[in-house]
C-alpha cells in the first residue's frame, strides 16, 4: 500500500503555516498527529528533534513518548539506530525481530507490532520520526523512499518557516527594547540637564561615567535615575497636597 496519499500531502503542507502560537513543539505535535491519521496502517507517530542532545520530543500518544524515552535509556531501538546510522529502519514485526530484545518488551507492552524510523537531516538539527503500527508488516520497504522524501521536504519548510518567524519576532522585540532604552536614557538626560544646566552631550557623558564607575549599563542607570526622580516628584506633591 502506498504510504503517500493526497490527504497526507495536504496536511503536511499545512504545517508550514506559522503564527504567533507556532513553536517547535507545536510543529512536531502537528506532524505526529498527521502521520498517525494520514499514513495507511500507521496508528501513532513520534518525533525527536536532536542537535548535540535531544531538544524536543513529541508523540501522537503519551505511551509513545514513554517508548521513545525507553530507547534513550536503553541505548537501543529503531529510532536510536536510525539516528546513529542516518538510515531508515523498518521493523516488520517486533515479535520476530531479535535486534533489540529490551526494546521489544516495551513495544509489545504498548501494543506496537511494526515500526518505521526515519531520520531527517535539517538545517540546524536531526529529526527522527517514528511511525507505529498495531499490526505486523504495515510498512512496505518500497513505499519508504517517497514518504521519506516528502517528509524531509515538508518538515524542512515547516521548521525553517518557524525559525525564520522566531528570528523576526526576536529582532522586533530587540528593536522595541532598544527604542524603550533610548527613551529612558533621553528622560534621564533631561533630568540631568535641568538640574545642572549642561548640554545633552554632557548629560550623556555624565551618565556613561557613572555607569562605568558602578559597572552598570547606561540604560539601567537611567531607569534608576528616572524612577528616583518620579518618586521625589510624587513625595513633593503629597507633602504640598
Amino acid at each position: 500500500m502506498d504510504m503517500v496519499t493526497p490527504v497526507l500531502a495536504r496536511d503536511l503542507a499545512a504545517l508550514g503555516r506559522v503564527s504567533e502560537e507556532t513553536s517547535s513543539e507545536s510543529v512536531l505535535r502537528g506532524l505526529t498527529a498527521t502521520l498517525a491519521g494520514g499514513v495507511p496502517g500507521c496508528a501513532g507517530g513520534s518525533a525527536e528533534l536532536w542537535r548535540q542532545e535531544r531538544l524536543v520530543v513529541s508523540a501522537s500518544h503519551s505511551e509513545l513518548v514513554v517508548l521513545v524515552d525507553s530507547e534513550d535509556d536503553l541505548g537501543e531501538g529503531p529510532s536510536a539506530e536510525a539516528r546513529a546510522t542516518g538510515r531508515h529502519v523498518i521493523v516488520q514485526d517486533v515479535l520476530r525481530d531479535s535486534r533489540w530484545p529490551a526494546y521489544t518488551g516495551m513495544a509489545v507492552r504498548f501494543g506496537v507490532r511494526s515500526v518505521l524510523a526515519l531520520p531527517i537531516t535539517i538545517e540546524r538539527a536531526v529529526l527522527v520520526l517514528g511511525l507505529y503500527g498495531v499490526r505486523p508488516g504495515v510498512f512496505a520497504a518500497r513505499s519508504v523512499p517517497p514518504l521519506a522524501d516528502m517528509l524531509a521536504e515538508q518538515v524542512n519548510v515547516a521548521l525553517a518557516n518557524m525559525w525564520d518567524y522566531d528570528e523576526v519576532r526576536t529582532d522586533a522585540a530587540q528593536m522595541q527594547e532598544a527604542l524603550a532604552g533610548r527613551a529612558i536614557i533621553d528622560q534621564a538626560k533631561g533630568i540631568i540637564m535641568k538640574s545642572s544646566g549642561c548640554s545633552a552631550e554632557a548629560a550623556f557623558d555624565e551618565l556613561r561615567r557613572i555607569s562605568q564607575h558602578h559597572q552598570v549599563k547606561v540604560v539601567d542607570l537611567a531607569r534608576l535615575l528616572v524612577d528616583e526622580h518620579q518618586r521625589n516628584q510624587r513625595n513633593r506633591r503629597e507633602e504640598t497636597g
